[in-house]
């Protein structure tokens, strides 16, 4: 029902009830009448698709103006220091080596043409998975190579914003996330994704105002990130009224189905000392309207609308640091996700269009693994992928390996996991928490035993073999992106004396495993090879030599002192030479 004071203010027509509205939202911060209008426009019981609703919100944001002058004048107040343009796959973009800080960095032709990179060692590329441009991000490239309109100091003689222009965005913002939150949550059962896909095309005009306000620069990007990460206003605006009503019967309802989709996305299983990290808690709890946004983009496997409205307002950074927390909330179960979905590929590209744009700031990284335990969360979910395709190595012993003729294998569903786990340990302060936590070093070695071994090639005596198996690929391309990436990843941060400690340790735990797994496949003496099998993938033993090498070539650790006992080396060094 409309109420008598939205009714009065609707027969103003969209310019008159703005321009009201306008005056009462710089005369009070309660402006009662905007409401009465607001519940009549927003009410969930509507369809969300119904464009005259968004028109009339663009018009009483606009005040008075029109939403295209509107627009105008705030982006002339836009005193953002980062350029942040989002896109998608297949955009041309550039990177720059000379100016990069970390190796992810990339810039907008724009950005990159107003630049300075003469005689820099850059790239054009086509982008694979989605990016951003970090054109005045101190964190990721060096400011020499900003353009002139972005950088800490890019903000300096721009006119100061007047209080009164986004004070109604300020009273509108909050209600229509609400209004869009109201609706995911209506639309999320059945738990078919065709049909929770269609919610969210159903709530495109309304998806693409908020793009359009988030481009509209700093000032109103804020208003917006003041909206989505306030718990106080969350709490009070899902809260079900005490008073029974329609929209309190709606409100119920959506909790319901809201609670039900929670249930429906579970994390992996962690240790039990792992089990009170927030990232690794059993049921998720929200707190601000960004943290159930991001749930939403997860459940319904990243819609490439709602990814690049969340990433468009990373140029604040308010809102960088709350969404990164947010994201990491979810990210367990990003792998559950990766390996129940139909189109693995596409979902891959989409969870790293977002972690690259935040775990490549290694101010935020090392605070995600310093206060969310994002290592711990991150080893978890890739043992979590990998123990539910293990099968026996080989008939008599007790190893067991990943198959790599399962789906998680073949279709790489691991790929991101072990993409954002390279970019967190090219920090250093990253790497060395890695390398310092006992637990986390054992959790590591013991992921990387599921894939010593791993393949086994039988030579064939009787008969002749018609198909040869393409494992091989699987087996390989694994490797090589989830072993050897994080091996490297880690051994450039062992350069020096002073991190001898941290090789010793590592090496510890490589040798602990290596014998484990010799135990495991009953390898006692030199001579019990199997001169008709082998596999190419020892990878214990590939960290063992690098880290072994590290120490001795540039930590200055003897020889003698680095090798394990000579019997257990003569055990160690048959497999390697067997694939000789």
């Amino acid at each position: 029902m409309h109420s008598p004071s939205s009714q009065i203010l609707m027969r103003k027509g969209k310019r008159g009830a703005a321009v009201y509205v306008q005056s009462e939202c710089s005369r009070t911060t309660d402006p009662q009448h905007l409401k009465d209008l607001l519940s009549t426009l927003l009410n969930p019981q509507k369809p969300i698709e119904e464009l005259e609703t968004v028109d009339w919100i663009k018009w009483l944001i606009a005040g008075g103006k029109t939403p295209v002058e509107f627009s105008s004048i705030v982006r002339r107040y836009d005193n953002g220091t980062t350029c942040g343009l989002v896109w998608t796959a297949n955009f041309v973009a550039y990177r720059c080596r000379t100016c990069g800080i970390s190796p992810c960095m990339s810039l907008c032709a724009e950005c990159f043409q107003k630049g300075n990179h003469e005689g820099h060692d850059f790239n054009m590329f086509r982008s694979q998975a989605g990016g951003a441009c970090d054109c005045g991000d101190t964190s990721v490239m060096k400011e020499a190579g900003f353009c002139e309109r972005h950088g800490p100091h890019a903000h300096i003689g721009k006119p100061i914003l007047p209080p009164e222009l986004l004070a109604v965005s300020q009273a509108v913002m909050p209600l229509i996330i609400l209004r869009l939150i109201q609706h995911l949550r209506s639309h999320s059962i059945p738990d078919i994704l065709e049909d929770q896909l269609q919610s969210v095309q159903d709530a495109d005009c309304f998806i693409t105002m908020l793009h359009d306000y988030s481009g509209m620069g700093a000032a109103m990007r804020h208003v917006m990130t003041s909206a989505l990460i306030n718990p106080q206003l969350y709490a009070q605006l899902t809260e079900i009224p005490s008073v029974d009503s329609e929209y309190a019967q709606f409100m119920k309802e959506a909790q319901r189905m809201y609670e039900k989709s929670l249930k429906s996305l579970p994390g992996p299983e962690p240790p039990d000392e792992y089990k009170a990290y927030p990232a690794l808690q059993d049921s998720l709890v929200h707190r601000t309207f960004l943290e159930e946004l991001v749930f939403w983009t997860v459940k319904f496997e990243f819609p490439q609308k709602l990814v690049c409205l969340l990433l468009n307002m990373l140029p604040d950074p308010d809102y960088k640091e709350a969404f990164t927390r947010a994201f990491v909330l979810h990210y367990a179960r990003i792998s559950r996700l990766l390996v129940g979905s139909s189109d693995p590929d596409t979902l891959s590209n989409r969870v790293v269009h977002v972690s690259v744009q935040l775990f490549s700031n290694e101010e935020l990284a090392t605070k995600m693994a310093e206060e969310l335990h994002l290592l711990h969360v991150m080893v978890v979910s890739l043992r979590d992928m990998m123990s539910k395709i293990l099968v026996p190595n080989a008939k008599k012993n007790f190893h067991f390996v990943v198959d790599c003729s399962k789906h998680v294998m073949r279709d790489h569903c691991y790929w991101p996991l072990v993409s954002d786990l390279s970019n967190l340990l090219s920090h250093r302060p990253v790497a060395l928490l890695f390398l310092s936590d006992d637990s986390l070093l054992e959790m590591w070695f013991s992921f990387l035993s599921m894939f010593q071994g791993m393949n086994v090639n039988q030579r064939e005596l009787s008969t002749h073999v018609e198909f040869e198996p393409n494992t091989y690929y699987a087996a390989f391309s694994a490797e090589l992106e989830a072993p050897a990436s994080a091996m490297w990843a880690l051994a450039i941060h062992l350069r020096d004396t002073g991190s001898v400690h941290l090789t010793k340790m590592l090496l510890k735990h490589c040798l602990a495993a290596l014998e484990e797994w010799l135990e495991a496949i009953n390898f006692k003496c030199p001579e019990q090879t199997d001169p008709y099998q082998v596999s190419f993938h020892i990878p214990l033993h590939r960290y063992l030599a690098a880290f072994t090498c590290q120490a001795v070539r540039a930590q200055g650790i003897l020889l003698k002192d680095a090798l394990p006992p000579a019997s257990l080396l003569q055990l160690i060094m048959m497999h390697p030479l067997r694939i000789q």
